[in-house]
């Protein structure tokens, strides 16, 4: 089911703490991309539903740098048809010894419009990468070429991404605690369901400030939290 903007802009306005557990209701535990931090913290929340790249272990016999001269090289040729609002996720084995992608790319990708990019290798020229619009996370800067460990193989296939499973069409949510995975037959009751855990968790942390107990509160275990929230719901129009 395609991203709806609905779907989006709920999936924007929450954490991928909130998400999380949202998921793990639906017995799911693996959908953290791990190792995988931003650049650049305070960005605004990334979403969007993922088109993939995958790499393999690169073999010497194949990967000279001549081979960036062939247009349908895929790194190259994912760069330049990865849809508009999507996330471009590689899969990198895990293996930040060479880069994944550079700024050069990572900028062509945030002039065509992508939402953002994710890695569980590393990326060159990560300064410069940190300094664009575009949501970026990777597992830390790597100066050599992808060509010395990786070779790209697949576009728009299943991967793996910092060990969770990575579904083209899948929705990637990224903020400052990383990126999580939504997959796409189930983003929008996700969507709703994190935004009313959002709205509990705003209460429960303004009571806290306020000095109560998080025993009955969190989770809401008695009727005088329950009648509070109703109350606040109204008046904060949530």
């Amino acid at each position: 089911m395609p991203l709806d903007a609905s779907t989006r802009d709920k999936l924007s306005s929450v954490s991928t703490a909130t998400i999380a557990t949202a998921l793990f209701k639906r017995g799911m535990r693996n959908q953290m991309i791990q190792g995988a931090v931003p650049l650049r913290a305070g960005k605004s929340t990334m979403v969007g539903e993922a088109y993939t790249l995958r790499y393999i272990p690169a073999r010497e016999d194949r990967n000279a740098v001549s081979v960036f001269q062939d247009r349908a090289h895929p790194q190259r040729k994912a760069v330049e048809e990865c849809p508009a609002g999507a996330v471009f996720v590689v899969d990198s084995r895990k293996d930040p010894r060479a880069a994944s992608a550079g700024a050069i790319l990572v900028t062509r990708l945030q002039m065509r419009g992508v939402a953002g990019i994710v890695t569980d290798g590393g990326f060159r020229d990560s300064a410069e990468i940190a300094a664009l619009d575009l949501p970026s996370y990777h597992v830390r800067p790597s100066a050599p070429t992808n060509l010395t460990v990786h070779e790209a193989i697949d576009i728009n296939v299943p991967i793996a991404c910092g060990d969770a499973p990575v579904f083209p069409g899948d929705v990637i949510v990224g903020d400052d605690d990383g990126c999580i995975v939504v997959p796409a037959g189930i983003a929008r009751e996700i969507a709703d369901e994190a935004v009313e855990m959002t709205a509990f968790e705003d209460f429960v942390t303004e009571k806290v400030k306020e000095g109560w107990s998080i025993l009955g509160l969190y989770p809401a275990t008695e009727e005088k939290t329950r009648v509070a929230f109703t109350a606040w719901r109204k008046d904060k129009g949530r």
